[in-house]
């Protein structure tokens, strides 16, 4: 979380004081939530404020119909989605009560993601008929989504000159068994409800080595682990240490929930038909599970595609944007 995510949730208030009134903008933190009760059913529309690190992204710029920048999929593009709907006034006097949660710290570690502060603080929210996660979904209705657990496996060995390395006992090289199986090891398909989520385990960081003379006594890895809708947070774990039985060390650094898989809800068939839009299942996690945990059923659409976030070139087309905007709205309004 960054200073940055409160000065674009002040942006942000300043921009919808106008169309919804002082009083229609409360602020947790760095996060907003923006609309009122009124005793409609209600729309609950969600958005993260925050990006990954930038990996050297110029200024923001439009070429041949798409936006680039640093976010700009992931996913500034759905927070204007978002404003723009809020801003409607057929849409604030449509057949629902619409409301948008704009957090800060979705980006990082669970434990700083402020959607839990704001969900935990205002338990109104969990009468909407339906969340909508504004993530890129490649223009479908992504359903639920995979658990993330992110754990630290430690080899461990013991250091010697690298002259006499059987002296010693080397911590990398002891590891390599079990990252050859790692690399080959294949997505695992999970089907629910037609829909397939895929079950992945990939080294993200790796450390080891004091010099390059002494063989290494230590070895530690960032696992990253998605698991299916299938499993609890608790049982993916058991999972994980399993397959890192041949560790010294896992220790679970981070996890997260999947979200549930619900395909039949009245707003969605709704969307579906305004959007042409078929349903598919989420891959990666979104807050969509932080929404059923709570018992709130939410999908992720939203405007770009899947695969343009985090990239060195982010972008968006812009007619995503009419899109998600033109579909979201022709429910609102009715």
């Amino acid at each position: 979380m960054t200073t940055t995510e409160g000065r674009i949730a002040t942006e942000i208030a300043a921009r919808l004081y106008p169309a919804l009134g002082l009083d229609g903008v409360d602020r947790f933190g760095n996060s907003l939530i923006a609309g009122r009760r009124s005793g409609r059913p209600l729309v609950v529309l969600a958005g993260h404020l925050d990006t990954v690190p930038s990996q050297g992204q110029g200024p923001a710029r439009i070429e041949q119909g798409r936006l680039h920048g640093l976010g700009a999929a992931d996913m500034k593009a759905g927070l204007a989605v978002m404003l723009h709907l809020l801003e409607d006034p057929e849409v604030v006097m449509g057949n629902y009560d619409l409301v948008g949660i704009f957090y800060a710290g979705e980006e990082g570690p669970s434990a700083g993601n402020e959607l839990e502060t704001i969900l935990n603080s205002a338990a109104w929210l969990q009468d909407a008929e339906l969340a909508v996660v504004l993530e890129p979904s490649d223009g479908e209705i992504q359903i639920g989504c995979n658990g993330i657990i992110n754990a630290r496996v430690v080899f461990h060995g013991q250091s010697a000159h690298s002259a006499r390395p059987w002296l010693g006992d080397n911590a990398i090289s002891k590891a390599g068994s079990f990252l050859e199986g790692l690399h080959r090891r294949q997505p695992e398909a999970v089907e629910i409800s037609g829909l397939v989520y895929r079950e992945v385990i990939s080294v993200t960081r790796a450390q080891g080595g004091i010099a390059n003379n002494i063989i290494p006594p230590r070895f530690e890895l960032n696992l990253n682990y998605r698991f299916a809708p299938t499993k609890t947070l608790v049982e993916a774990e058991t999972t994980l240490r399993e397959i890192c039985a041949a560790a010294d060390e896992v220790e679970v650094v981070d996890g997260a929930p999947a979200g549930p898989v619900d395909t039949d809800h009245v707003l969605l068939d709704k969307l579906a038909a305004a959007a042409g839009a078929t349903r598919t299942a989420k891959q990666g996690w979104t807050d969509v599970a932080r929404f059923g945990t709570r018992g709130i059923q939410a999908v992720n659409f939203g405007p770009g595609e899947t695969a343009e976030a985090h990239q060195a070139d982010e972008s968006v087309a812009l007619s995503d944007l009419d899109r998600s905007f033109e579909s979201l709205r022709s429910i609102l309004v009715g």
